[in-house]
């Protein structure tokens, strides 16, 4: 099994920054992507970015320009910078991983418990 364990959420001021980790441990033979999403009160929850095992990264339009995603392969970790951030970025925030745990098993999606991102106006 795969465990994320994710840190970093706040309280911050509306233009303020905010840096989350999300740190895969447990039997691991490969991962793929790794991702943020995040779920708003009332509403679906949203895929915000995600970086590739060939280091390919897409994000969600509203926070291009504003939020970078990283990863440390080596450490099985992600990283989400995001800077000038708004009240409407209020949400719990989840990390998400693709990731086979033999060689030969199949791709699982594993996701983290998620942490609370609340920006105040």
């Amino acid at each position: 099994q795969v465990q994320l364990e994710e840190s970093g959420g706040g309280l911050v001021q509306a233009g303020g920054s905010l840096r989350l980790s999300c740190a895969a441990s447990g039997t691991i033979f490969r991962l793929n992507a790794m991702g943020w999403y995040r779920q708003a009160p009332g509403k679906q929850r949203e895929v915000v970015a995600t970086t590739y095992e060939d280091n390919t990264i897409e994000y969600e339009n509203s926070v291009k320009g504003r939020f970078t995603i990283s990863r440390d392969s080596a450490k099985n970790t992600t990283y989400l910078q995001m800077n000038s951030l708004r009240p409407e970025d209020t949400a719990v925030y989840y990390c998400r991983t693709e990731a086979k745990i033999t060689r030969w098993g199949l791709w699982n999606n594993y996701w983290g418990q998620g942490t609370q991102v609340t920006v105040s106006s």
